[in-house]
């Protein structure tokens, strides 16, 4: 996939997961200025510190004496004492330096803690890969910015250093004391100018890193699409999964048909079987329900195991509206569910020659808001 094709921003999830492979946006030239402002700025502030130390040590490292000088190994000791004390001091400073560095750039990009990025890649062997990479826009973006930097920083630099040269001479005619006191003088104005430069090259960097970072990560429309599969799951799979949970829905409640009590319908529309066991159940329950093609289902069912089905279309209605599936009926059917009952129990009783065979089944009485059907009537009389 071609980058011409990713030309849609980087998602939440994408760009989290690019900081979890340690992939965020870093300006160098940011942690530069950083570094090196607080190093300046640690020299001026103990400017008269370092200038008598250094006078200290300027003056151990020239004294001699006729012992010292007969001793062969003398001076590799000497300058072993002064490396150690030199150290005491760079040392220090260079850790200051190292850790504003760091916090400039978790300033831009934040803490980011994973070894992804030291894992072996030996992808990265591969020369012709390794040839796209030198060649790259972010490659070329970072060679013209260091190279156009060096040269600016050395223009100042050799501008600076020619414009200052016989202050510099001077010094050679001065004090010790003097003469330190005016390079520190001369050499803290150059390095404001080369301050100056650095904050104006990061104050470019920083948006541009940015902005090169979330370039990088543009989406093409297919990984947008696959990260929403992702996310919410394939479309596709998660119906089937449901058809294949409603399939297997409907043969528990077929299988479940036999054992009802009846079988209430609409007469086509709606079926819903129900069973009521006096000794385990506190109301009749609903074992099937179902709607066109499943209701007929149902009623064939019942009828293979001579399961009575009944026309109540009001009732029927209400039932499949209102009640559901292995669970009682609501109590504001009680009473039309009784009736029918009662009738069953009547006719199973005539036709088993204990009575006479009961007539029509008497009106239900089924409230008229369980019934989906209703039309409340409008506010002349007629119906909505």
């Amino acid at each position: 996939m071609s980058d011409q094709d990713k030309n849609l921003p980087a998602s939440a999830r994408k760009l989290q997961k690019a900081r979890e492979d340690g992939q965020i946006a870093r300006s160098r030239d940011f942690g530069h200025l950083a570094a090196i402002a607080a190093g300046g700025g640690v020299i001026v502030a103990a400017a008269p510190t370092l200038s008598g130390w250094l006078m200290d040590m300027l003056a151990q490292a020239l004294r001699f004496n006729a012992a010292s000088v007969q001793n062969t190994g003398f001076m590799g000791e000497r300058l072993g004492e002064l490396t150690l004390k030199m150290l005491v001091v760079v040392l220090p400073m260079g850790a200051l330096m190292m850790l504003v560095a760091l916090g400039a750039s978790m300033a831009i990009g934040g803490w980011v803690w994973t070894f992804k990025p030291m894992a072996p890649n030996f992808g990265k062997l591969n020369p012709l890969s390794g040839i796209g990479r030198v060649f790259s826009k972010q490659q070329m973006i970072d060679a013209l910015k260091a190279s156009l930097l060096a040269l600016i920083l050395g223009g100042i630099g050799a501008m600076y250093l020619r414009a200052n040269v016989n202050a510099f001479g001077g010094a050679l005619s001065m004090p010790l004391p003097g003469a330190l006191s005016h390079a520190g003088n001369v050499i803290l104005g150059g390095l404001l100018l080369l301050l100056l430069a650095l904050a104006l090259f990061a104050a470019i960097d920083v948006p541009l890193q940015k902005h090169l970072h979330l370039n990088k990560l543009k989406m093409s429309h297919q990984e947008v699409k696959q990260e929403h599969k992702d996310i919410e799951g394939n479309q596709e799979v998660k119906a089937k999964v449901r058809a294949r949970m409603r399939e297997m829905a409907n043969r528990r409640m077929i299988a479940a048909v036999p054992s009802a009590d009846l079988v209430v319908m609409n007469p086509t529309h709606y079926a819903v079987a129900l069973k009521y066991d006096e000794g385990a159940m506190g109301a009749p329950r609903v074992v099937a329900k179902g709607a066109d093609l499943m209701a007929m289902k149902i009623r064939d069912t019942a009828r293979e195991a001579q399961v009575p089905v009944l026309q109540a279309p009001v009732l029927a209605r209400a039932l499949y509206a209102h009640a559901e599936v292995d669970r009682e009926i609501p109590a504001a059917l009680f009473s039309a569910v009784a009736q029918v009952l009662a009738y069953v129990y009547q006719l199973r009783a005539a036709m088993a020659g204990r009575m006479a065979m009961p007539g029509v089944l008497p009106e239900l009485n089924v409230p008229v808001e369980l019934d989906p059907h209703h039309k409340p009537a409008g506010p002349q009389g007629t119906d909505r």
